[in-house]
């Protein structure tokens, strides 16, 4: 046994206690993640295993919960860490600063929405890239986008431009303060709870046909935002996440909710485990989180049949770009409501026209004696007959609100926003509308053919959506009409104040000839200064009309009729030559009743899109097959005579891959320390019927809690600190001699290598792990067991960690093969090179900084 096998590659003090979670190395860089707890708050830190600190954040929560961190996953390509929040939220963070890149909220139950439960692990699993796609070989790079279908014709269309109200507002202190003094505050953007609840994967812009946002930093310079792209190992990657109830929370990329699939309810899987070739999941359920030897150790099996084909992530991607184009309208939207009707700190357009009727009001009732003034019924005696009465004439000539200065800034205030209006209706409202009416329409083509039935499509309301996006497009050109009519009425009615106030104060012989139309001005005074047409857009109910209103033909929702109905109007034209004239049929119908609320039908438009979405991304949940045999079914432990309550101090578990047979092994180290006799179990189970759920067999080795020396009879008891899987091979374990305040060892142990005797299942009693301990102690005890030391064959002593527990985390991938223990006071960590020797330790530090 070799005694300093591994080289020491840093020792980390710790300014405060930290945690060690089992998943805290990362799986292709030399990196840890610590976690600590700083004024009732969780803070991630993220340390090179040379024992440099990379950075230091502070976990987000809400102010009236304190928020821990429960568990911890990597991204398959190790670009992103997952870390649940103790309920039901988790957030991505990125490897390179820590920023948070997304945050997932798990929905609560439907039947009670008031019960969270705690998130007991998470897993993220790499994707299987080979999944089938078409027998004809792809001979163009479409990145997936099948010809012909909406993405395909969103890709040639032209983006859309990015909205202002993601840039950075520069304020006072932005632009005045010294460099270096203003304290900068990160750009938050703030999601409805419909687009943050809209199942979606990583976003991309211009899958969608937009322009990335443009930001600005807090020095003011422009800067494109960070795009995030999903690399090959995270293509098509699950992050499960598993809660208390017995409740899987699958997600797509680490992104696109899956939905819950329940297994066994108030029950806790012990870990997770995918098989790489197919979407099928393996778990061991216990009662409770405390009673480690409660799981079945019979596997319950979750198949997850959707996941087998690219259909999940065509239609994700469908949603990922419909999540895009309603946010984008949304925001449209609320940018027109804001110029026009005005926020807490911009004065909208709207508002110009009312605050100078009021002042004419004002000086004629207070100056001029005017009981009842009425402001538009001067201006039209002006306006037709030349009449001014003497308040008019006053207020024209000597009111600082008749000044050059005013009527420009009120001229700009007025055309700025209804430029805005005309623009942003036609350049981006309208085509936004018109591309997610695209996504819909393939939406409702997958809704119609059969092999998309477990997707469990709801016809009414796509159909809802199809119509309240027509209703929008319409309304949305009718806006633009609107404005372009105002902003020419709103040009001739400054023309004729222009007009009335160079009158009032130059003699008539100087009058110049007026350039404004009468009927224009009348029209403004009519609908626009006071009452304007535009508030429709923003005010009233939602649009509930259909074509039929508008003066078209109403169709039948069948496509099949609509066709019928066509081809019967063709043929009735060709019969008839008068129904062929370029004369076409003008309805002269009243449309002014028709309600026109925008603003009431892109949210309506947005929740039932949603549902949409949200009720289909559910579909592998609804599908997934759960099955077990009887040892894998509700269980209820009961006590035990030979193992005592408490005895067992952890349990730890890996399934390896069995390549020649190309089945699976599930490992077991289970470490019972009774005061009389500390046993260290190692247990090994074929996964051959895992679909069933039934284990052929279980082979089992028992050891002492004890190591032998140089001389064969050198024994010593010890005492196991903690011990963690390594890799397919090697077991890691921390002990120290019992009955010692002495150093504590870093030893390995080859778990494949040891003998084990094979136990039957039918030899067990119970369907729990502690039925099959059971059965292991008797036949100890009985003699058909023996004993043997724990075969360590290289250790290292430990320089921080030399009493109390420890907590472990492993890395043992090729070329990252790291141990990483932390005290049980959580202020030293030693972390160990498992594949170096002591004399490396001498060898220049920066070498291996590189590889990190």
């Amino acid at each position: 046994m070799d005694h300093d096998a591994f080289a020491s590659l840093a020792v980390l003090q710790l300014s405060s206690p930290c945690r060690l979670l089992p998943p805290a190395c990362c799986p292709d860089k030399d990196l840890v993640v610590l976690v600590s707890r700083l004024g009732g708050r969780d803070r991630l830190t993220l340390w090179k295993m040379q024992g440099t600190k990379k950075w230091d954040i502070e976990v987000e929560c809400d102010e009236s919960s304190i928020e821990s961190v429960s568990a911890l996953a990597w991204s398959p390509c190790g670009q992103t860490i997952a870390v649940s929040h103790g309920f039901s939220r988790v957030t991505l963070h990125s490897v390179q600063d820590g920023r948070i890149e997304r945050s997932l909220t798990i929905p609560a139950s439907s039947r009670n929405s008031e019960q969270q439960h705690r998130i007991t692990g998470a897993w993220w699993f790499p994707g299987c890239r080979d999944l089938p796609r078409s027998t004809i070989p792809d001979i163009f790079k479409r990145n997936e986008i099948n010809t012909g279908s909406a993405l395909s014709i969103l890709k040639v269309l032209p983006l859309l431009d990015p909205l202002r109200e993601e840039d950075h507002k520069l304020t006072a202190t932005d632009l005045f303060a010294f460099q270096g003094t203003q304290t900068g505050a990160a750009l938050k953007l703030s999601l409805p709870e419909v687009i943050s609840n809209w199942p979606s994967l990583l976003p991309d812009p211009s899958l969608a046909s937009l322009c990335p946002p443009i930001l600005i930093d807090e020095q003011g310079k422009t800067a494109k935002e960070t795009q995030i792209y999903v690399s090959a190992e995270g293509e098509n990657s699950l992050l499960v996440i598993a809660d208390d109830n017995g409740k899987l929370h699958c997600f797509l990329d680490g992104s696109y909710y899956l939905g819950p699939i329940s297994t066994l309810p108030s029950t806790v899987p012990t870990a997770v485990f995918k098989d790489p070739k197919q979407p099928l999941l393996l778990l061991h359920p216990r009662a409770s989180a405390s009673d480690l030897l409660s799981a079945t150790f019979a596997p319950l099996s979750v198949d997850l049949p959707l996941l087998a084909s690219h259909r999940i992530r065509d239609f994700a991607r469908l949603s990922s770009a419909a999540r895009e184009l309603t946010w984008y309208v949304m925001r449209v939207i609320e940018d027109l409501r804001e110029v026009w009707f005005g926020s807490g700190s911009l004065t909208g357009a709207r508002e110009a026209g009312l605050k100078w009727i009021q002042l004419l009001e004002t000086r004629l009732r207070d100056q001029f004696g005017q009981k009842e003034p009425s402001a538009i019924l001067e201006l039209t005696g002006l306006l037709v007959a030349g009449l001014c009465s003497e308040g008019l004439s006053d207020f024209l000539s000597s009111s600082e609100q008749m000044s050059e200065r005013a009527l420009q800034k009120w001229e700009s205030t007025v055309t700025d926003a209804l430029i805005k209006l005309r623009d942003f209706s036609t350049l981006r409202l309208v085509p936004a509308l018109q591309r997610l009416h695209i996504i819909f329409e393939e939406v409702r083509g997958w809704s119609l053919i059969p092999q998309f039935t477990l997707f469990g499509f709801n016809t009414d309301d796509i159909t809802h959506c199809l119509s309240s996006l027509k209703q929008g497009i319409f309304i949305a050109n009718l806006l633009a009409f609107q404005a372009r009519g105002e902003l020419g009425s709103f040009k001739h009615f400054l023309s004729f104040l222009r007009y009335e106030i160079a009158l009032a104060g130059n003699s008539p012989e100087t009058r110049s000839p007026p350039e404004h139309d009468i009927l224009e001005v009348n029209h403004y005074l009519m609908s626009g200064l006071k009452t304007s047409q535009i508030d429709r857009w923003f005010t009233g109910p939602a649009p509930q009309f259909d074509t039929g209103d508008l003066g078209l033909p109403r169709h039948n929702t069948d496509t099949n009729k609509v066709l019928e109905e066509a081809l019967e109007q063709a043929h009735t034209a060709l019969q008839d030559p008068s129904q062929t004239s370029w004369q076409p049929k003008v309805s002269t119908a009243d449309k002014s009743h028709l309600d026109r609320n925008l603003w009431v039908l892109v949210h309506d438009l947005a929740v039932r899109c949603q549902r949409v979405f949200a009720h289909v991304s559910k579909a592998t949940a609804r599908s997934a097959i759960v099955s077990g045999s009887g040892d894998a079914t509700p269980f209820q432990a009961e006590a035990s005579e030979t193992v005592s309550s408490g005895a067992c101090q952890f349990v730890r578990e890996r399934v390896v891959r069995r390549n020649e047979l190309d089945n699976h092994l599930q490992h077991l180290a289970i470490y019972l320390a009774s005061e009389m006799r500390p046993l260290f179990c190692l247990t090994r189970t074929p996964y051959a019927k895992c679909a069933a759920g039934v284990p052929l067999h279980i082979d089992v080795t028992v050891m002492e809690s004890s190591i032998v020396g140089h001389d064969p009879g050198d024994v010593t008891d010890v005492h196991l600190c903690n011990a963690e899987f390594f890799d397919d091979e090697i077991l890691v374990i921390v002990y120290k001699v019992r009955g010692v305040d002495g150093p504590m060892f870093a030893a390995t142990v080859h778990y494949s290598a040891l003998e084990y005797q094979t136990q039957s299942e039918e030899d067990v009693n119970g369907p729990a792990r502690k039925d099959m301990i059971d059965n292991v102690l008797q036949r100890l005890n009985e003699g058909h067991v023996s004993l043997k030391p724990i075969p360590i064959k290289r250790r290292r002593q430990l320089t921080a960690c030399r009493d109390g527990s420890v907590s472990l985390a492993v890395n043992g991938r090729v070329g990252r093969r790291v141990v990483c223990i932390l005290d049980g006071d959580g202020t030293t960590m030693d972390i160990l090179d498992m594949e170096g020797d002591e004399d490396m330790e001498t060898e220049d530090e920066s070498e291996m900084d590189s590889t990190g």
